[in-house]
């Protein structure tokens, strides 16, 4: 317990920082006139942009040009931002609204998920038939984190718990898809180490962006099943209260 408390008091200082240095930018796009739903569509509209390029890589790109990669990874993180700024526009500009909570939430599991499939589309196409299939675990861990969430809360406990909330996904998959374009354009896309005497590979350029997926499919469905674990222990404490306060 102390240790979550101190993961989320490290995380809260972290984004408080992140919202400081944003608060200008977010001034700004008010006076222009964006509203928190504005932000929301445009952060969406981002991500399509994402899953067309790693369509586009699909398509026209071979195997070793890595380029497209890179190129979403940009793309990712500038639509990321975009997920943290319309709640600060809310705030800031006082247009904070039950219905636009729900808006947020829904959009975000959209703008995930339409990412998700231009990763698989991508990874399917140049034949990453494993790494495919770990992105669509991620995927499945990622909506689970998100539903958990919301369906705790439904029901009254509060569920925000876990390593792998939107934020670190972003993050995670945003740096991984940079890096990997990065180092391809150093030491080429089809770089590949193998143990000597084998065809057992070790490492390929394009190891650093499938490895944090295949990271992604196990710590996004750990995170589901230990927030499902904290809510039945506060809705457990919750009925127990109850039942005292009725005898």
């Amino acid at each position: 317990m102390e240790s979550t408390l101190r993961k989320s008091t490290l995380r809260d200082t972290l984004q408080q920082g992140i919202y400081k240095i944003i608060n200008p930018f977010v001034k700004f796009i008010i006076s222009l006139g964006f509203t928190p739903n504005t932000v929301t569509i445009t952060g969406f509209l981002l991500n399509i942009g994402v899953a067309v390029i790693f369509i586009l890589g699909g398509e026209k790109g071979n195997r070793g040009d890595l380029d497209y990669v890179g190129w979403a990874g940009f793309l990712i993180l500038f639509a990321g931002l975009f997920d943290m700024l319309d709640g600060q526009v809310a705030r800031i500009g006082k247009m904070s609204s039950s219905y636009g909570a729900l808006f947020d939430s829904v959009v975000d599991r959209y703008s995930e998920l339409i990412m998700f499939l231009g990763i698989c589309y991508y990874l399917i196409a140049h034949h990453y038939f494993l790494s495919s299939l770990l992105a669509f675990i991620a995927m499945i861990g990622s909506m689970m984190v998100s539903y958990t969430r919301a369906r705790a809360e439904g029901l009254g406990v509060e569920c925000k718990g876990g390593l792998m909330q939107r934020p670190e996904r972003v993050v995670l998959i945003g740096l991984s898809s940079i890096l990997c374009g990065l180092l391809a354009s150093w030491i080429g896309g089809e770089y590949k180490v193998v143990i000597p005497g084998t065809r057992i590979l070790v490492f390929e350029t394009m190891t650093v962006f499938t490895f944090p997926l295949a990271v992604l499919a196990v710590l996004t469905n750990i995170t589901a099943v230990n927030r499902l674990l904290d809510a039945k222990k506060a809705l457990e404490e919750k009925e127990n209260l109850l039942k005292k306060q009725t005898v």
